[in-house]
């Protein structure tokens, strides 16, 4: 069984940085992709970022692309989203999402593709 916990989010004004983290148990962390996702009220949650085991492929959303950047540090079981020039519009719950090993190492955007999931974090931007 793998456990997930983010912690970093919080309030920031505009164009503001934040840095998420996401500790997770588990022997096969670096066997497995990450992601993270985001839930606004009102909203379906949707992909944001995903990382492979090793961490050389990285894959982004369209609307956080140049503004965001996934990483990890195997050794530790953590994977970061560092997110830079914050917008309202990113207001959400971010969740941190692992895929099980027995999948494969590549990165997924489906919400199903994910075995694993923290109980979220709030971010909130204002204007």
């Amino acid at each position: 069984q793998v456990s997930l916990v983010e912690s970093g989010g919080g309030l920031v004004q505009a164009g503001g940085s934040l840095r998420l983290s996401c500790a997770a148990s588990g022997r096969t962390f670096s066997s497995s992709s990450m992601g993270w996702f985001r839930q606004a009220p009102g909203k379906e949650r949707e992909f944001v970022a995903g990382i492979s085991g090793t961490g050389v492929i990285r894959y982004y959303a369209d609307s956080v692309k140049g503004r965001f950047t996934i990483s990890r540090d195997n050794a530790k079981n953590t994977v970061y989203l560092q997110m830079n020039s914050l917008r309202p519009e990113d207001t959400a719950v971010y969740y941190c999402a692992g895929r099980s090993y027995t999948r494969g190492s590549t990165i997924k955007t489906g919400r199903n593709e994910y075995d694993y999931w923290g109980q979220g974090t709030q971010v909130t931007v204002s204007s």
